[in-house]
């Protein structure tokens, strides 16, 4: 069982899945769930990544006054991902860019939970789409997100 952080990730991420965690580059000091974009994470240099958060007025009057695409917030109910106990909006316009031992490190230190059920890929393609349409996102993630 030792192993098994090491393991764990590396060999079953994929498009969708789901972490729990506090993230350091956000204010809040709760933890937060993200959400996996890459085409192929287990192979891909970093690992792209959307969070939710349960203030979804809020982020939609941020965004407006950005002038941000509509698009690019992506609200989720409990209905549609179950893991989320209430809705949820995730922000397409600020993406985390992650290493797989950044992970493998939170989870070895127990700040990190792995959800078990991934997220729908209706919605992965929302979020994909999103991002691509944010013009705060890098070109180096949107060139991974397109495959180039």
């Amino acid at each position: 069982m030792e192993n098994l952080p090491h393991h764990c990730i590396p060999e079953e991420i994929e498009t969708g899945s789901v972490y729990y965690f506090q993230e350091e580059g956000l204010s809040s000091e709760e933890p937060h769930y993200f959400i996996v974009l890459n085409r192929n994470p287990r192979i891909e240099e970093f690992l792209i990544l959307v969070c939710a958060s349960s203030q979804v007025d809020k982020r939609k009057r941020i965004a407006k006054f950005l002038r941000f695409p509509q698009r690019t917030l992506v609200v989720v109910s409990p209905s549609e991902y179950p893991t989320f106990k209430k809705e949820s909006v995730i922000d397409c316009n600020s993406v985390f860019e992650k290493t797989t031992q950044s992970l493998i490190d939170k989870l070895e230190k127990k700040q990190l939970k792995l959800c078990e059920r991934l997220m729908p890929k209706e919605i992965i393609e929302k979020l994909i789409s999103g991002t691509l349409a944010s013009n705060q996102v890098s070109e180096r993630v949107r060139k991974m997100l397109l495959g180039i």
